[in-house]
């Protein structure tokens, strides 16, 4: 069995998730990509409302189910509410279930701190489409109703930064199993880590490899020669030792490949380990985040007035 991490609400989380954030690929591309990932072993994966690809997931997932290949027990499936449903998340987890064809998931993350105006289902919202509060409590409490409802196992965030994951904690009656953020070599989110190893919430890293390929993304980490010196020192590849340095840190990856030759090649990170010298070097490396969130910030209409009051200085 995949290398799992029990979560504070009892849950198993499976270290390995497979992300299915993809512009370009259409619904098919999609489908076969999760059939593959099943056969080579994934178990976790993670999709969300904006990605529109909750519908191409379920199916995957429903017909290797079908074909009691796996058990819906053995997948565990995470999807996220956008910020133009946080005004009513049980409705919206209730559509993605439709999209999907299950009756329950795994993990229900708030996809970033941000609500929206309820007709903004874009990935970049315009100026008219924020609401000015951010009204996090009432959101959230939408979220553990979905948990009670037996909607979703767990309940998280994404994007959160520590002084918001505080004042969430101050309010929530059921505290975030998880915070999906981005992180890798490049990008090591020291203190958010502290903070979430003192309060039981599991740290998940997306763009463990920096997002190559995503129009957003940046090859700066598998293409750094020191990353690419401890590649070859371990006859392992770039892609790998920054897969394996997240896993070290006690965070799960969430890694985006639709090719089976680098599906594979990902999954080997597992086999490797690297040395203390190793994790002293990376820790040197120049950090630099990637992904901004810079269209969520304007001097207008949005609660984030500049970049630093979406990421409270962790930027």
């Amino acid at each position: 069995m995949e290398n799992q991490v029990r979560l504070n609400c009892g849950v198993n989380l499976p270290i390995f998730g497979f992300g299915t954030f993809s512009y370009q690929a259409h619904s098919k591309a999609i489908e076969s990509a999760v059939h593959m990932a099943i056969k080579m072993g994934h178990r976790h994966f993670d999709t969300a409302t904006i990605y529109g690809s909750e519908g191409a997931v379920g199916k995957a997932i429903c017909d290797e189910i079908l074909s009691q290949d796996v058990g819906r027990e053995d997948i565990f499936i995470t999807t996220k509410v956008w910020g133009n449903d946080h005004h009513d998340p049980v409705s919206a987890l209730k559509q993605s279930l439709r999209n999907m064809g299950l009756e329950y998931i795994d993990m229900y993350l708030v996809h970033w701190p941000l609500k929206l105006k309820p007709w903004a289902c874009y990935p970049v919202p315009k100026e008219s489409d924020f609401e000015e509060a951010l009204d996090l409590e009432s959101t959230w409490k939408g979220m553990e109703k979905c948990q009670e409802l037996g909607l979703c196992r767990c309940i998280g965030v994404s994007n959160f930064s520590t002084k918001k994951l505080e004042s969430l904690l101050e309010f929530a009656s059921i505290p975030p199993a998880v915070n999906q953020v981005e992180m890798h070599p490049m990008w090591r989110q020291r203190k958010l880590r502290e903070f979430c190893g003192e309060h039981k919430i599991h740290v998940s890293a997306y763009s463990p490899l920096g997002g190559p390929g995503n129009a957003w993304g940046s090859t700066a980490v598998i293409e750094s020669p020191l990353i690419k010196s401890i590649a070859l020192k371990h006859n392992a590849t770039p892609a790998q030792v920054a897969l394996q340095w997240g896993l070290s840190k006690g965070s799960s990856v969430i890694v985006k490949s639709f090719n089976e030759h680098r599906m594979k090649e990902n999954f080997g990170a597992l086999d490797l380990k690297l040395d203390d010298q190793d994790c002293l070097e990376i820790e040197k490396l120049e950090e630099r985040k990637i992904m901004r969130g810079e269209y969520f910030v304007n001097d207008t209409t949005s609660p984030f007035k500049i970049i630093q009051d979406l990421w409270d200085g962790e930027i």
